[in-house]
């Protein structure tokens, strides 16, 4: 069987934004054993696991990612701004899309994993993820 979600996330400022509860609260319940994808449909931000104990792993984040492709760049896509064509490098990069084993009706995350929500532009405005459930 496959259930399909989407919701609408508020407006973010640039970085990367731990929603794994949203993520968990905006689903009534979860299969006892199945697949959670999530694709974010946008081009100028993304979604990854990583480290969610410690905030700082999400501003070395920043700082890596802003030093690897940076908006001080002769990009010749640059009308929506400056922050728009590394937005859509960093999104390239990161990926729009993961996918999470369900077990025992649960989301079966190592014990430091947590869902990123990675929002490139300065202000990206409100953001679409859809969430499909495969059991």
């Amino acid at each position: 069987m496959i259930v399909q979600h989407e919701i609408t996330l508020q407006g973010y400022k640039r970085g990367y934004h731990l929603i794994t509860r949203l993520i968990e609260d905006s689903i009534a319940q979860l299969p006892e054993k199945g697949l959670m994808n999530i694709m974010v449909k946008h081009t100028s931000a993304g979604i990854t696991l990583n480290e969610n104990a410690d905030p700082s792993v999400r501003s070395d984040f920043s700082t890596f990612i802003d030093k690897l492709i940076p908006e001080n760049f002769p990009y010749q896509h640059d009308t929506e701004g400056s922050d728009d064509m590394p937005a859509h490098l960093k999104a390239s990069i990161i990926g729009q899309s993961i996918t999470i084993p369900i077990t025992d009706f649960r989301l079966n995350l190592g014990t430091w994993q947590g869902i990123y929500f990675c929002e490139f532009r300065n202000y990206g405005g409100t953001r679409k993820l859809v969430i499909t459930i495969y059991s």
